[in-house]
């Protein structure tokens, strides 16, 4: 079942520049999405025509099975965002901007401290936000989205200016609330390897076109695969191989080979120790996804 779809959006400037061309995603319910693309590839546009922020233009929005051009105060009710910067109120504590949304929510007041003890603010007490740190701001912000207990919880580069400690504090909460909570998840980003570690869906969009969507799994089965070898004569090993039609070349001080049978690189290693060269490594080695994402983008 899928939590969202959308469908052949199509999106322009004012000057006619086509911003989104006919992006077409399904993000399965339960999922964790990966939405990836380098800056301007249409990204936060998307997510702005999903929440309703923008007009829509061209194609359809379905959001737990609704329209979302007929039914968006429903659907709305049901997701929770964070586009771009957080909107906090620095002169007051995590529990008085909670309380401002609480009202506006309608819910219970319990429910802002179960969200701040759920995203690791529960002992900021009387400081004031303007104190935090980028990191806590962050958090705070995912507290201001889950105060409505949401179902679909939609972030725009949720790590961006993060320090490594406060990356990895984001991936531990989202997953946590994947897996505890049962959220949708969507997460626009363009650090690949931190959506490799946290997604279970990706969808890859580049100049307004989506060139990928699949599970993880299916993404990282793009892999090109290769042997790299290191030797104590890399340009001789090179000049053997070559007398053997195999074709090698050096990148990051390693002999890099074609793919090939273990049995076939058994053979290799047999030969070049023959010729007497020390091997000082020998493994298979793939694609990690920044290098599956460039070979698409690239195409």
């Amino acid at each position: 079942m899928h939590c969202l779809e959308v469908n052949d959006l199509v999106h322009r400037y004012r000057n006619g520049d086509v911003v989104l061309d006919g992006v077409t995603l399904r993000i399965p319910a339960g999922s964790i999405y990966g939405f990836l693309g380098p800056n301007g590839a249409g990204k936060t546009t998307t997510l702005r025509l999903i929440l309703g922020l923008i007009a829509l233009q061209h194609g359809a929005i379905s959001i737990f099975g609704l329209q979302l051009a007929a039914h968006r105060i429903d659907i709305l009710r049901r997701v929770g965002s964070l586009i771009e910067s957080p909107s906090l109120y620095d002169h007051l504590t995590a529990t008085e901007n909670l309380a401002l949304l609480q009202a506006v929510h309608r819910v219970d007041e319990a429910k802002i401290g179960d969200v701040l003890d759920l995203v690791g603010l529960a002992g900021t007490h009387r400081k004031k936000v303007g104190e935090f740190s980028l990191g806590m701001k962050q958090r705070l912000a995912i507290a201001v989205a889950l105060l409505h207990e949401p179902e679909l919880l939609i972030l725009d580069e949720p790590t961006n200016g993060l320090d490594p400690n406060g990356i990895v504090e984001m991936r531990a909460l989202l997953t946590r609330l994947n897996r505890e909570r049962g959220l949708t998840i969507v997460i626009s980003s363009h650090l690949l390897a931190e959506i490799e570690r946290l997604a279970t869906h990706v969808g890859i969009i580049h100049r307004g076109r989506v060139l990928f969507e699949g599970t993880l799994d299916e993404l990282q089965r793009r892999r090109r695969t290769h042997v790299a070898l290191a030797t104590n004569d890399d340009e001789r090993a090179i000049a053997l191989l070559a007398r053997q039609s195999i074709a090698a070349t050096i990148a990051d001080g390693r002999i890099v080979m074609p793919a090939m049978p273990n049995t076939a690189i058994a053979q290799v290693n047999r030969r070049l120790v023959d010729a007497g060269l020390d091997v000082h490594e020998l493994h298979t080695a793939g694609d990690d996804l920044e290098a599956i994402f460039m070979n698409l983008v690239s195409n």
